[in-house]
């Protein structure tokens, strides 16, 4: 110690001899001093275990030896003092953002959407599995915390294994596996099962009752995998048949299985009884034990009241149901429209005739041994948060028998396939029990991605000076890219949950089009969406959901506490922060969307037929295109895939130049009025098309409409060589 050092030691009464209790006592003094990390002890509650939390923080011994001291004692001092609340205020910042614990507090950028307990979750994970609602060998999540074996009714049992590896790990404390209880599976090459399949010109039916392994076909088409869409597809068509009499030799037809029926089971169905799943006790690093550690709650929200549940349903065998329908699984698409109907939805409608297995080929189908769908048409006559009128009803079946899109769909022969739902909004949301006491004290109904669209009061000032032109709130249906109807959308996001959790089925959006047979689809009982393009959430343009499902009921009570927004990147967290995320199957786009992935720039390199470098190509195909639709026809449309979805263009028409509904002098009358419309000054009694005033190369979306209409006029059988009988 230096002489000034010396005199500044005496003038503040210290000694400036070091002294010590003992010798121990100044080797840890000289330690302390050479460390830059000191021990740190805060108290903790009475009682609670441990006592004191012991931190290591910065050492403010060290600080001095810094340019801070120059500055002298005092400063030094107060430096010293800012050096150690920084050192408290990072580690409590790291705690927050690196801590895994339960905590009522978090900052506003980290927010959570979670509101169910531990308890809840698993409530709803095990409701799900017993009702056969996950027929999938996915591993549940970890942090759900199931301690006890699971049984599944919609697994096979697992093969018994004769040796058991060395170096197979013991099982842990959680279970993530599901033991399979239910019925066997037979997997099946379509063709295989058709008699003399090689002699027709046309794919036979899927099996009644077969349902599509989504495990497999996640395996085969992934994206994330690296996948593509162009294998996707040929391993969707040859499993399914759809290749008949035109396959090329490729290989064993085993790789291509992803289709299976059920054998019924005649054991004892007794260990299929609803136990209760102990919690995992997890516990804070503080020593502290808490059922719901390891899950962050959303901040200012408190925990949800402990889930009711019905009992779980029955998972039944199709061969062991009285009729072809299951009642717990009802098989109908739902489809949301808005505004007046026109050639989008028309052709939809088109698409699910010419796919869908509905017997239109026999004079008597109440005898087909399959279960037919149908589709509901929700139709939407009025903007998105207009009210509808006491005669909308009665106004909405006028309206549809003077449209000549809607009109022939009403027709008594298809009637009983196609129907039309009047939509009102105050009816669905009181129609779901999860909502009816609490949607009307929301805010806004106008949620999606966080972004909530205010609309004014019917009799408010901002109401009246918005009431003419083309404001958002009176809107119907999207006339052009500069007048899209926002709210619509929003609406619809909503729509899909409200009328799958209420009737069961299957939503899709109305700008998709059939091209395969679903009855796979309808096998597989859990519930799905598919991805949107190579982003990680769902796009729910197809979205299946069980009918009053423990999952339904979670998606509605965590909406309604996270701003009622039904956007699919919402969904997509509000799986992911609870672990539900394998009850809602994400499937491969290729599925549903197999364009997508190439108008996103990816796998452009082995692209799928047909190739569009944007969906706008659909309406409009490019000219070295140009060729393909009409050569290939529909046959030559992503073949394979369940559906194509072409994303809006509202605005555009399928067929420019007969934009109006071709079936036929049995929809003569719809005919006339749509081409009166479409060329004023030609004279609308003249059937008769020129081929000069058609466009040389059709355009895909021109050859789909006319190939869906050729099959209503009689003049080709459907995609599976079926005539209709009218």
């Amino acid at each position: 110690m230096g002489p000034s050092q010396y005199v500044n030691a005496l003038r503040h009464g210290r000694s400036p001899l070091p002294t010590y209790s003992s010798a121990v006592r100044e080797k840890l003094d000289i330690q302390f001093n050479k460390s830059w990390l000191a021990p740190f002890s805060i108290p903790f509650l009475p009682g609670a275990q441990p006592r004191r939390v012991r931190l290591r923080v910065l050492n403010p011994v060290r600080v001095p030896h810094h340019p801070i001291s120059l500055f002298g004692y005092r400063k030094g001092l107060f430096s010293r003092c800012c050096a150690f609340l920084g050192g408290l205020l990072a580690i409590c910042i790291v705690v927050i953002l690196l801590g895994t614990e339960e905590t009522h507090w978090t900052p506003a950028f980290r927010d959570t959407t979670l509101v169910f307990s531990r308890e809840d979750l698993q409530k709803i994970w095990r409701w799900e599995i017993d009702s056969g609602h996950y027929p999938s060998n996915a591993k549940i999540p970890e942090q759900i915390g199931f301690t006890s074996s699971i049984l599944n009714p919609a697994l096979p049992p697992a093969r018994a294994h004769s040796l058991i590896s060395p170096f197979t790990p013991p099982p842990g404390p959680v279970i993530t596996a599901a033991r399979g209880a239910g019925p066997r599976r037979t997997y099946h090459i379509t063709q295989t099962l058709t008699e003399d399949f090689a002699t027709t010109a046309y794919p036979p039916r899927s099996i009644s009752g077969s349902i599509a392994d989504l495990d497999i076909i996640l395996h085969q088409c992934n994206f994330a995998n690296g996948k593509f869409v162009r294998d996707c597809l040929e391993f969707l068509r040859i499993g399914a048949g759809l290749d008949n009499g035109r396959r090329i030799r490729r290989g064993s037809l085993n790789e291509y299985k992803y289709i299976y029926t059920e054998e019924e089971s005649s054991g004892d169905e007794s260990y299929l009884q609803h136990t209760t799943i102990p919690l995992v006790p997890a516990a804070y690093p503080t020593g502290r034990y808490s059922p719901n550690a390891g899950l962050q709650k959303r901040r200012g929200v408190p925990w949800e009241p402990s889930l009711s549940l019905p009992p779980p349903r029955k998972h039944a065998v199709r061969s062991s149901l009285a009729t072809a329908c299951d009642p717990q699984n009802p098989r109908i698409f739902h489809m949301y429209w808005a505004g007046p109907f026109d050639d989008k939805p028309y052709a939809s409608l088109l698409s699910f005739l010419f796919t869908q297995n509905l017997g239109l080929h026999l004079e008597d189908s109440h005898g087909l041994a399959t279960c037919r769908p149908q589709f509901w048409v929700w139709i939407n006559p009025y903007p998105a948060a207009a009210a509808p009128s006491p005669s909308a009803l009665t106004d909405m079946y006028q309206s549809l028998k003077t449209n000549p899109w809607a009109a022939p769909f009403l027709h008594p022969r298809l009637k009983g396939f196609i129907k039309f739902k009047l939509w009102n909004t105050t009816e669905q949301l009181d129609g779901i029990p999860e909502l009816r006491n609490e949607w009307r004290l929301m805010e806004t109904l106008f949620n999606s991605g966080g972004v909530s669209v205010s609309v004014p009061a019917p009799n408010s000032s901002a109401a009246s000076s918005t009431a003419s032109g083309d404001a958002m709130a009176n809107r119907l249906g999207s006339k052009s890219e500069t007048s899209y109807d926002r709210l619509s959308v929003i609406m619809s996001d909503m729509a899909r949950f409200i009328v799958t959790h209420r009737f069961g089925g299957i939503y899709l959006d109305a700008d998709t089009l059939f091209l395969r047979d679903w009855e796979e689809m309808w096998g597989w009982k859990g519930a799905f969406a598919y991805r949107w393009s190579y982003h990680e959430f769902y796009n729910t343009a197809v979205l299946h959901l069980n009918k009053g499902s423990a999952l339904g009921s979670f998606l509605f009570r965590t909406a309604l506490k996270n701003g009622f927004d039904f956007h699919p990147g919402s969904v997509t967290r509000y799986l992911k922060e609870a672990y539900l995320s394998p009850l809602l199957t994400q499937l491969p786009d290729a599925l549903f969307d197999p364009a997508w992935l190439n108008t996103e720039g990816l796998q452009r390199e082995r692209p799928p037929h047909p190739f569009f470098a944007s969906f706008s190509e659909f309406f409009g195909t490019q000219a070295q295109q140009g060729a393909a639709p009409q050569a290939t026809g529909f046959d030559g449309f992503f073949k394979g895939a369940f559906s194509y979805h072409f994303h809006n263009s509202w605005w555009k028409p399928f067929d420019p130049a007969r934009n109006w509904p071709d079936l036929g002098p049995r929809f003569w009358e719809g005919e006339r009025a749509a081409r009166a419309a479409a060329n004023p000054d030609a004279d609308p009694d003249d059937s008769v098309d020129n081929l000069t005033d058609d466009k040389a190369d059709l355009d895909w979306a021109t050859v789909l409409k006319r190939t869906f209409e050729s099959y209503i006029r009689g003049e080709r059988p459907n995609m599976y060589g079926e005539w209709l009988h009218w």
